[in-house]
C-alpha cells in the first residue's frame, strides 16, 4: 500500500457516521400524521462545547439542516422544529411538530465537528410518517359504577370522516357521531375535536362491560380492551373523639375483618354447662375406679388365700384363679367404659 492509498484510507474511515460512537439516538420511529415527536441525541463529554445540529436526507453529508444550538431558527425548519441542547446531561433534544407523510425519512444527530482530518459526529434513525388511526391506551380497567374515558388521536385525512364505538363481535352495538362530532346515551358519549382526536367515555361501568371494543374513524379501526373490576369494600368504624368541643364520630376506613361469633343466652349456653359437668363427673368415676380397684384385687387375693387353705389348693392353683379374676375384672371396666 503506497502512502497516498494509506492516507486515503484514513480520511475515508473518518468520515464514516457515527464514527467512535461519539453521538447516539433512540431507534427509528413510526408517527401518526398531524402528530408531534421529541427525539434524543446523547454525545460524549468531550463535544459538550461544539455545535449540533439535526438534518434530514439519506447521506448526512449532503442532508438538509432543519434546526442547529447556534441558530434558533432556520428556514428549511419552517418554525416547526426546536433543538435545545444541554451540555450538563450531555444530551440535546430535538421536536417536531404536526408531522406530515412527507417529513417521512432519514434523520440525523449530529455535532459539527470540522477540519480536513475529522468528520462530523453524527446518528441516525428513520421516522415514517403514516395516515390512519391510533389509541393511546388499549388496555384500559375500570371498577364497577365508574366512568372510564378512550383516546383515538386519528391524521388529517381522517377529519372529516364518521367516528364509531362499537362492541367486537356486535356490529349491532355501534354508535355514531353525528356532524358536530358528538354522542351521547345513557352508558356512551363521545367527543371529536374535529381535528386530530376523539374520546370514548363508558359510563356507569358493570361487569358486563368486560371485553373488546372497536375504535375506528372512517375504514380505520383499532382493538380496545375493557376490564371492569369488582372495587374493593371497606368497613367504616366509629371513632369518638374526646375533645369536648367536638362530640361528632368520626368515621376510620378499615378492612374488612371476620365477622365476630355471637353466643346467645338460650339453649346453646346451658348445653355447654351440663357438658362441663359431665366431664367432671367423668373424671371423679375413673379416679374412684384406679382407687379402689387395687384395694379390691387385694381383698380378693386374701379371701381366695383362705378359701385356698381351707380346700387345700396349692399356691401356684391359687394364684391362676386370682390372675383369672383380675382378668375379668378389667374386662368388666373395658366394657363399662366403652358404654359411657
Amino acid at each position: 500500500m503506497t502512502p497516498s492509498d494509506l492516507i486515503f484510507s484514513l480520511v475515508l474511515i473518518t468520515r464514516l457516521p457515527g464514527c467512535f460512537c461519539g453521538v447516539t439516538t433512540v431507534e427509528d420511529h413510526s408517527v401518526l400524521e398531524g402528530e408531534s415527536v421529541v427525539i434524543p441525541c446523547h454525545y460524549e463529554p468531550q463535544y459538550a462545547g461544539y455545535v449540533k445540529y439535526w438534518c434530514h436526507g439519506k447521506m448526512k453529508d449532503f442532508c438538509t439542516s432543519l434546526a442547529r444550538s447556534d441558530a434558533p431558527w432556520t428556514p428549511a425548519g419552517q418554525g416547526k422544529v426546536v433543538l435545545f441542547d444541554d451540555p450538563v446531561q450531555q444530551v440535546f433534544t430535538v421536536t417536531m411538530k404536526n408531522l406530515q407523510e412527507a417529513d417521512s425519512g432519514w434523520y440525523w444527530c449530529g455535532v459539527e465537528v470540522g477540519g480536513v482530518w475529522s468528520a462530523d459526529v453524527t446518528a441516525s434513525l428513520h421516522i415514517n410518517v403514516f395516515q390512519g388511526l391510533s389509541v393511546v391506551n388499549r388496555m384500559l380497567r375500570g371498577e364497577e359504577g365508574s366512568s372510564i374515558t378512550v383516546q383515538c388521536l386519528y391524521s388529517q385525512g381522517l377529519r372529516l370522516t364518521e367516528k364509531r364505538w362499537c362492541r367486537s363481535g356486535d356490529w349491532s352495538s355501534c354508535v355514531l357521531t353525528d356532524s358536530e362530532g358528538r354522542y351521547e346515551d345513557q352508558a356512551v358519549e363521545i367527543r371529536d375535536n374535529l381535528t386530530n382526536a376523539f374520546t370514548v367515555t363508558l359510563k356507569s361501568l358493570a361487569q358486563k362491560d368486560t371485553g373488546w371494543y372497536w375504535c375506528a374513524a372512517g375504514q380505520k379501526q383499532l382493538p380496545v380492551h375493557i376490564f371492569v373490576a369488582t372495587p374493593a369494600t371497606t368497613v367504616l368504624v366509629a371513632k369518638m373523639t374526646s375533645t369536648p368541643e367536638d362530640t361528632e364520630s368520626k368515621f376510620v376506613p378499615t378492612p374488612p375483618s371476620s365477622p365476630p361469633r355471637l353466643i346467645s343466652n338460650g339453649a346453646e349456653h346451658h348445653r355447654t354447662l351440663w357438658e362441663y359437668s359431665l366431664m367432671v363427673c367423668g373424671v371423679l368415676f375413673i379416679v374412684l375406679v384406679l382407687v379402689l380397684l387395687p384395694w379390691k384385687i387385694q381383698v380378693q387375693y386374701k379371701v381366695l388365700a383362705l378359701f385356698s387353705e381351707a380346700c387345700g389348693q396349692t399356691k401356684l392353683e391359687a394364684d391362676a384363679l386370682l390372675q383369672q379374676i383380675q382378668d375379668n375384672t378389667f374386662l368388666f371396666l373395658f366394657v363399662t367404659f366403652r358404654k359411657l
